[in-house]
């Protein structure tokens, strides 16, 4: 019988990292330079493990191989097969992440054999003046595009955002984006660990040696269309779903909750991934399961 599930983060220490992931979700001893908290992973050699019940220890990899469709969903598992299709991280970034894209399906099966990566931004929280990069904000091509990356301006031509709490940024692939200094965010992704670095700010390591660029690969996979904003624009409202992203590979739904709500998922055929932003609540399923969810969780729903 299967039952809400928690796992153990996978953290990731990086040069950017900062020092938040860790009081965010009660790790102690904190430490500091984790960028990322891999919460529900099933990227190879990164598998996430089960932290609670009587499936505790095993790896996600492990429960899809042993309980497959009663997991993921009959229709989950006709498209994606034995993979789980979705990353949900927490990243932390004390300085500027590279500016990147990444590829869609059809591009990344071709050059990689892999999932392209759609993915999206939720801003847990935000110094004052932090920032990040979503599209460009004027028209060029491909042709101008490389130009700009060797004579440094392409900075130029990206749409930059100062961001606050409950910010969200849908990014399908092809989308030219960056995280700034600064920010907090929730990332929700596809199972794809693919990215295009197009430009890095000249940053050196200590060895004096700048960050490879992927400039050509990058240039096929970029999307070159202007909008006129790339914010995803919500209401807010107490104690219901609203919806921010309905994409092919999730739809996400914000709840900002003040009283007991019901969620009735009898008709769905897929899993369902509950991220606690804030506070703290209980979780209650069909079967009588009962699991206490604080700040920093995310459970995932069979």
């Amino acid at each position: 019988m299967l039952y809400p599930f928690t796992f153990k983060p996978i953290l990731k220490k990086v040069i950017w990292g900062g020092s938040d992931i860790c009081p965010f979700k009660g790790i102690t001893p904190v430490e500091n330079g984790v960028g990322e908290s891999w919460e529900l992973s099933h990227v190879e050699g990164n598998y996430s493990i089960v932290d609670n019940g009587e499936l505790e220890g095993k790896s996600l990899d492990e429960l899809i191989r042993s309980y497959g469709k009663e997991l993921l969903g009959e229709k989950v598992m006709e498209r994606f097969g034995t993979t789980f299709p979705l990353l949900i991280k927490f990243i932390d970034a004390r300085d500027n992440l590279s500016i990147q894209v990444h590829p869609d399906d059809e591009l990344a099966k071709k050059r990689h054999n892999s999932f392209g990566k759609t993915e999206m931004w939720y801003v847990i929280k935000a110094e004052k003046g932090a920032g990040l990069y979503s599209g460009f904000s004027e028209q060029i091509d491909a042709e101008e595009y490389v130009k700009r990356v060797e004579n440094n301006t392409i900075m130029d031509v990206l749409q930059r955002y100062d961001v606050n709490e409950g910010d969200v940024f849908f990014l399908p692939a092809g989308r030219v984006h960056a995280i700034g200094a600064g920010c907090f965010i929730a990332e929700i992704q596809q199972t794809s660990n693919i990215t295009y670095r197009i430009y890095d700010y000249n940053r050196k390591d200590a060895n004096g040696k700048t960050r490879e660029l992927h400039t050509d690969l990058a240039r096929e996979a970029i999307n070159y269309e202007v909008l006129d904003d790339y914010r995803t624009k919500y209401e807010a409202v107490k104690d219901e779903p609203v919806e921010l992203v309905a994409c092919p590979y999730f739809t996400t739904s914000v709840y900002d909750m003040t009283e007991e709500i019901s969620c009735d998922y009898s008709e769905l055929d897929s899993f369902v991934i509950f991220i606690c932003m804030e506070g703290a609540c209980k979780i209650k399923d069909n079967e009588g399961n009962e699991l206490k969810v604080g700040a920093g969780e995310s459970i995932l729903l069979p």
